[in-house]
């Protein structure tokens, strides 16, 4: 076994015992809402984690020790993998190393089906003015993807499923495709059914809502009752890929339920809505977040569904937008996350409406081309 060894905050492993920040995902003909966050501080004592996964990356288990600078002792969380490889790894935190080169070995295990690479990335297939991108389009905006084996789209609006799933197919992509409206689930997943043509190996994952449970637009029971019924659907069809729902850490965690009704879990986290983390270190940040829904969790393999950082907007205490923040956050998320992460967003949404809940940044988060 080898042991890699890179620095995190400790605060950042602490987050859930502050209040998160999180905005709400704004898409395509959505109310917008204002997003007030409130943040409490604690003080973090040091800790130490070390995550052991076997030879193909697969978390194995999570040893975490919290102690003062005299202090040793230590907790062991066993990790719920149903099966363990001949050799592993051990992948070691602490916030007293310094080596944030080796923070791509502790990403989360491969999702299946990225064959460009471990990393995915969102798209929204419409112009300016709200209206529908083309075909035409929708090609030319990929045409500037590079280096990505997964593409996420969040509805069915646009005719996007087959116009993406075109796009990505000639780029060597899956798609991960979703269900915005859970009220609409029965004729949302019939549209990705009629899309797929029974090509079900072009898609990764359906996701049933986004960030429902943070916004408050739906209950738990429903959200899992969405699934249940998409669920049955596709399998009807002949789909036996992974099917889940997609929040905010925080809704994950106060809500076991969600990693239940999913096949894993999928949370959006972004750094720059906590007012203490600098753009370089976003990447850090997000693992710690993602560590720490996989074990609310009970170890199940976690997919961080959007991470990103605008170029402009208004600061957020330390979280300072600007184009080389950008640059530094993202190289922070990619050091970080060799997998299991999908960046959020290629290009500016100019559709959406800035607000001062989001630091007035809402459309300014396209890190492979700005709007100005």
């Amino acid at each position: 076994m080898k042991t890699n060894t890179f620095a995190l905050a400790a605060v950042t492993l602490l987050q859930l015992a502050a209040a998160q920040p999180h905005r709400r995902r704004h898409h395509h003909n959505e109310a917008r809402q204002a997003v007030v966050t409130s943040v409490d501080y604690v003080a973090a004592p040091v800790v130490h984690i070390e995550v052991i996964v076997d030879q193909y990356g697969n978390a194995v288990s999570t040893a975490v020790t919290t102690a003062a600078a005299s202090e040793t002792a230590a907790v062991q969380v066993a990790a719920s993998s149903p099966s363990l490889a001949p050799t592993s790894t051990i992948v070691a935190v602490s916030t007293s190393s310094v080596a944030a080169s080796s923070a791509s070995s502790a990403s989360a295990p491969a999702s299946s089906g990225s064959s460009s690479s471990g990393l995915g990335i969102t798209y929204s297939p419409y112009n300016n003015d709200n209206s529908c991108k083309t075909q035409a389009q929708v090609n030319s905006d990929f045409a500037q993807i590079n280096g990505y084996g997964l593409v996420r789209i969040y509805g069915v609006d646009c005719d996007q499923v087959s116009t993406v799933l075109s796009a990505a197919k000639a780029k060597g992509m899956k798609v991960f495709a979703g269900v915005f409206d859970i009220t609409q689930v029965n004729s949302e997943i019939q549209t990705i059914i009629s899309a797929g043509q029974n090509d079900w190996e072009s898609f990764d994952t359906i996701s049933i809502g986004n960030e429902l449970i943070n916004a408050k637009t739906a209950s738990v029971d429903a959200v899992v009752a969405a699934i249940g019924t998409a669920r049955g659907l596709l399998k009807s069809a002949g789909y036996t890929g992974k099917v889940v729902t997609v929040d905010t850490t925080a809704a994950i965690i106060a809500n076991p339920q969600l990693c239940k009704a999913s096949d894993y879990v999928a949370a959006n986290c972004h750094a720059f809505f906590n007012a203490d983390i600098e753009a370089s270190g976003a990447g850090a940040f997000v693992l710690s977040q993602a560590q720490e829904v996989s074990q609310a969790c009970g170890g199940m393999e976690t997919v961080i569904t959007e991470s990103g950082w605008p170029w402009q907007g208004s600061a957020n205490g330390q979280a300072v937008p600007g184009t080389q923040q950008q640059t530094d956050a993202v190289n922070s998320l990619k050091s970080s996350f060799s997998s299991n992460i999908i960046l959020f967003e290629p290009f500016d949404d100019l559709w959406k409406t800035n607000n001062a809940g989001t630091f007035n940044a809402e459309q300014y988060w396209g890190f492979i081309s700005h709007s100005s």
